[in-house]
This record gives C-alpha cells, sequence and structure tokens, in this order.
C-alpha cells in the first residue's frame, strides 16, 4: 500500500511552524498535551490505514448503486465509519459534556487529514455530520440540540448539508423549496435538491438533513432564506427512530443518483421533500437567517475542501516520489556509456522539477490549511483583545485557503502522473485516482469564480480592509524574523517582492472601483485570488523556512535532511512561483477588460 501521509510534515506543521503544543495553557484545553496530541494522532493514522485506506480502491471501481430502492454501498464504509465512531472522533472538538475530548480545532483537522488522504469518498459521510453538528452547537434551540445533534455526536445518526437545486445550483437566492408552517410549529417543506453528498445510504439510523427553503410568503432573494433540520425518518416523542419496518418515512424520497469523475465511494444525490406524503422540518433560529447560518457550515467546510484537496494531492506525491526511486530508466547526460546501468528517474533534474512542484504545492497547502484551522482555535479561545483581528483575517484567507490548494494540488497530481509516465496513467497505481477526486475540489463548496469575488469584492474590503492590514502585519513579522539569516535571504527577498506587487496592485484597483463600475471591478477576481493565494502560500514557506533554520544546527539523525529539504523548497517556491505574482498583478492594476470585452458571438 502506498503511502498516504507524512506523519513527519505533520508534526513539523503542528509543533514547530505552529505553537500547537502550547495550546494547553488556555484554560479549555488545560488536560492536554503534546504528548496526548500525539498519541490522537496515531489513532487517527492507525484507523485510518487499517479501515479507510483499504478499501479505496474498491470503492472507486465500485460506485454506490441502488437495489430494491435503497442505495447499496461495500460493506468497508460501514466498518471504516463505524471504526472512526468508535475511536470518539465524530465528537473529539467537543465539550467533555458532550462525549467529546475538547480537541483544538487544528488537531481535530489535523485528525480529519488522514481520513481525506486515505479515502475521500467514505471520509465525506463523517465530514459532513461533523459540520452538520458543529452549525446545530451554534444556532440550533437546546431541545433541537439534543433531538438531532446528539446522535451525530454519537456518530449513530449523519448528517448533510442540501442546499442547491437543479435549476439554481451555486444561485441560492433562486431556490424554490418552499417551509409551509404546520399548526403545531413546524413546517412541511417541498422542492428538490440536487448534488446532495451523503443524501441516501443505511450508512446509520438516520440522516439529518440541513436544507435550505423559503417560508410561504417570504421575500425573493437571500433574505428570504430560512433554514430547516429535516430528518430522513420521522422521531417520536422520546427522540428515537422505529426499528426496520417501523421506521416511519418523512417522505425524503431519492430521485436519483448523480456518477461523479471522483469521490465515488460518497452518494451524490438528487432529493425530493414531500414526495407521497408530508416532509416535516423545524425552523433553526429566525425566518430569513438561513443563508447567514448555512455559512457557518460553508466556511467552515471551505477550510475542510482545501485540506482534503491537499490530502489528495499529498498521496499523489507520496506515490510518485516513491516510483521514482524505484524506477531505474535511462542515464545522466554526462554519461553516453550504453552499457551503464539506467539509474532511478529522481536522479533527471525534470523529474526532480517536477516533484520539487508537488512537493511545494502540498507541504504549503498544508501549512496554509493548518494556519487557517489555528485561526479558528484563536477566535474562540484566544486572548479576548485580539479577536476581532483574528476573525477579519479568517474572512481572508477562508476563499483562499479552499481555492488555492484545490487548484495547485490538481497541478501537483498532474506532474504525479507525468513522473509516473504510462504507469501513473493506468488504475494500476493509485494517482490517476488521486486526479479524479481532486477534480471535485475546485467546485466544491463554491467555484473559484464565486471565491474570487468573495475575496476581492468582500474580504479585502470589509472593515476598511482591516483584514489585508493585519494580514500584512503578520507577514512583517516573519520577515523580520528571517532577517540576518543568510540562508533565508533569497526566501525572504522573494516573498517581499510578491507583498510589493500584490499590495500596490490591490491599492490601484481600489483607488479605481468607483469609476470601473462593479463589472469591471471584478472581471480579474480569479487573478486576485491567484495572485494573493501564491503570496500567502509564499509567507506559508518563509515560516516553515524560518523553524527549518532554526531547529537545523540541533538536528539529529534524518531531521538535517528533511530541513534542509524544507529550505531548498521555499527557495524552489520563491524562484519558481513567487515571480508569477508579477503577471497577476499588472492584469489587475490595469483593470484589463479582456475577458469582459469578449462577446458571446465570437466564441
Amino acid at each position: 500500500m502506498a503511502p498516504f501521509l507524512s506523519k513527519r510534515d505533520l508534526q513539523f506543521q503542528l509543533f514547530e511552524v505552529l505553537d500547537t503544543a502550547r495550546l494547553p495553557e488556555r484554560p479549555r484545553f488545560a488536560e492536554h498535551s503534546r504528548e496526548v496530541y500525539q498519541d490522537i494522532l496515531n489513532v487517527a493514522y492507525g484507523v485510518a490505514e487499517k479501515y479507510f485506506a483499504n478499501h479505496a480502491r474498491a470503492a472507486d471501481v465500485n460506485e454506490p448503486h441502488i437495489e430494491g430502492g435503497k442505495v447499496k454501498l461495500l460493506p468497508e464504509a460501514k466498518q471504516a465509519l463505524e471504526a472512526f465512531r468508535d475511536a470518539g472522533f465524530f465528537s473529539a472538538h467537543h465539550d467533555e459534556a458532550l462525549g467529546g475530548l475538547q480537541l483544538p480545532w487544528v488537531v481535530m483537522q489535523a485528525v480529519q487529514a488522514h481520513f481525506q488522504a486515505a479515502n475521500p469518498g467514505t471520509s465525506s459521510y463523517s465530514f459532513l455530520t461533523i459540520g452538520n453538528a458543529n452549525l446545530q452547537r451554534v444556532f440550533a434551540s437546546p431541545e433541537q440540540q439534543e433531538k438531532y445533534m446528539r446522535p451525530l455526536l454519537e456518530g449513530r445518526w449523519f448528517g448533510t448539508m442540501a442546499l442547491s437545486e437543479p435549476h439554481a445550483g451555486s444561485g441560492l437566492a433562486d431556490i424554490t423549496t418552499t417551509a409551509t408552517p404546520r399548526e403545531d410549529g413546524t413546517y412541511a417543506l417541498t422542492g428538490t435538491k440536487m448534488w446532495i453528498s451523503g443524501g441516501e445510504h443505511e450508512l446509520s439510523e438516520n440522516i439529518v438533513h440541513l436544507v435550505l427553503a423559503r417560508i410561504k410568503g417570504a421575500p425573493a432573494g437571500v433574505r428570504g432564506i430560512s433554514l430547516f433540520l429535516v430528518p430522513r425518518y420521522r422521531i417520536d416523542a422520546d427522540g428515537r427512530v422505529g426499528q426496520g419496518e417501523a421506521k416511519q418515512s418523512n417522505h425524503v424520497v431519492l430521485a436519483g443518483l448523480n456518477h461523479k469523475m471522483g469521490h465515488r465511494g460518497t452518494t451524490n444525490t438528487l432529493l425530493n421533500f414531500g414526495e407521497g406524503g408530508e416532509t416535516i422540518g423545524e425552523l433553526v433560529g429566525e425566518p430569513g437567517r438561513g443563508l447567514a447560518q448555512m455559512f457557518h457550515m460553508m466556511n467552515e467546510a471551505r477550510i475542510g475542501v482545501g485540506m482534503g484537496a491537499v490530502m489528495s494531492g499529498y498521496a499523489g506525491y507520496l506515490a510518485s516520489l516513491e516510483y521514482a526511486r524505484d524506477r531505474r530508466q535511462g542515464r545522466p547526460a554526462s554519461n553516453r556509456d550504453p552499457q551503464a546501468e539506467p539509474v532511478p528517474i529522481i536522479e533527471h533534474a525534470d523529474v526532480r522539477r517536477m516533484l520539487l512542484r508537488q512537493k511545494v504545492f502540498v507541504e504549503g497547502g498544508l501549512s496554509l490549511a493548518l494556519y487557517a484551522a489555528s485561526l479558528v482555535d484563536d477566535l474562540n479561545t484566544g486572548p479576548e483583545d485580539g479577536r476581532a483581528d483574528t476573525a477579519l483575517l479568517l474572512d481572508l484567507l477562508t476563499p483562499i485557503a479552499k481555492s488555492w490548494p484545490s487548484k495547485y494540488s490538481q497541478e501537483a497530481l498532474s506532474d504525479a502522473i507525468q513522473v509516473m509516465g504510462g504507469a501513473g496513467y493506468t488504475r494500476d497505481t493509485p494517482v490517476e485516482m488521486y486526479y479524479r477526486d481532486n477534480r471535485l475540489n475546485p467546485i466544491h463548496e463554491g467555484t473559484e469564480g464565486i471565491q474570487g469575488n468573495d475575496l476581492l469584492g468582500r474580504k479585502l474590503t470589509q472593515a476598511s480592509g482591516r483584514g489585508l492590514q493585519v494580514l500584512l502585519a503578520r507577514m512583517e513579522a516573519d520577515l523580520q524574523a528571517a532577517e540576518g539569516h543568510e540562508e533565508l535571504a533569497d526566501i525572504r527577498a522573494g516573498l517581499q517582492e510578491a507583498i510589493r506587487q500584490s499590495t500596490a496592485a490591490l491599492q490601484s484597483l481600489l483607488r479605481r472601483a468607483p469609476e470601473l463600475g462593479p463589472d469591471l471591478f471584478l472581471a480579474n477576481a480569479n487573478a486576485a485570488l491567484d495572485m494573493v493565494g501564491h503570496t500567502v502560500v509564499g509567507w506559508m514557506w518563509l515560516r516553515q523556512a524560518n523553524a527549518a533554520a532554526r531547529a537545523l544546527p540541533q538536528a539529529r539523525g534524518s531531521d538535517p535532511d528533511f530541513y534542509r529539504g524544507k529550505l531548498h523548497a521555499a527557495r524552489f517556491f520563491a524562484r519558481y512561483e513567487l515571480p508569477r505574482v508579477r503577471t497577476w498583478a499588472e492584469l489587475l492594476a490595469s483593470a484589463d477588460p479582456t475577458t469582459l470585452e469578449m462577446q458571446e458571438s465570437w466564441f
């Protein structure tokens, strides 16, 4: 079985780049220690390796299908999720009173990374369930939490998010699912939802759908959208679901399965609400607040999607690295002796270039995903006087943490296939599966276009641009930490130039915003996403280089090579990737109209 995760890099990111080992100084985590976190990560690795990685290929080949009106999945999927439940991971980050371990979110994301790397299809069920429970913890009433959230934390029920509709997709303002008030205070929902991951299966006793719908008479647009808790099966007064034939349908009907390019182990469904009888749901919070509430889960999911993308890319990188060390082919250009033994292909410069590209994309993406997760902990448990800035920084980084790893992990996986040549293109190796799995992530939880518009149109300008100022201040602190270290000079200089170019471009564009109008202002939002994303990941590499430079003088065993590899990868990113910022900056600063001016009839 090919390796799917680097334990050493995860330890480095958590405990040498981030200050995770000091989180037990905060009251919520007082019972923890670095050793506790390491033990939990070891358990995660063991469960992921034994129960998730073992059927990743089988789940890809044997897609969910319908038999006798029910969705049929591999039995290994249920076994894997039971092992996940038995390890306590559904509730691990929640309060002890709810059966949790009060794990920091950054550690929980590191735990999830194991399962996303080992088997993204099966891990999606736990990912969605955890996100559903987290939303309920913030917005649902105590009675609703007892009824719907506790079974999720116990791993007995699973959860989904049901937003999109066949005609609306990402255009949530246009949804038509309707909620009609009933006399007992509940609502009857009617409508159709499309592309609902985990929407139907037999993996759990029940499924709790978080459904966006419009209460009858509500205004058009996003202001009229409310959020509802809708179970697959009706629940009795004691909060229980009947067994077997005694289960009472809530008339959430499976209308079909969507067959995807990747993530084939996850059911992806078309659901009809109110077919054959009333679909009864409960309103979460106040009417008309549904989209704002759902964004709690969506923003969390966006960071999680970024982490999932990283781990697919990382698994592909490790597979191609292993292959490049073993595969012998060709000879160095300096050796023209046809009788000489072929060398491992990792000795060829172009193969090393492709491996380096993969390394900087996936290790840089991992650093970004974990940093974003650490901000969630800072927001919830850090010093109160810094939380407003933390919130703005997390808002700004969320579209980047979702989109950058999704896009550049795909480039990494393309390089992984290229390193492996014909073998990488076949199903005899897992890399082509990772490539197909990751291709969903640039679409999942908001396309790159949506994330670019969010970054440029909202996140960079909210609170008078305070989020950008916080970001620049944190970058400057790490630049100062690198000052005077000769081995960091070119890394530092490359990042400084990228910051200068991107900041100047943004300032120029923002200054001209009134005269440009919204369409032209946002015409190059994708370039802004790439530009700021590359600059931020350049910063992540400086942070890693700073940590490696600090540790190298005392390193022993295999660690010197590990730290030198980090420093060399940081230089590669500075020299090969950060210069791309200039092109994106020029497009933005000039408010280039090329894409906007293209006419439909010219295609």
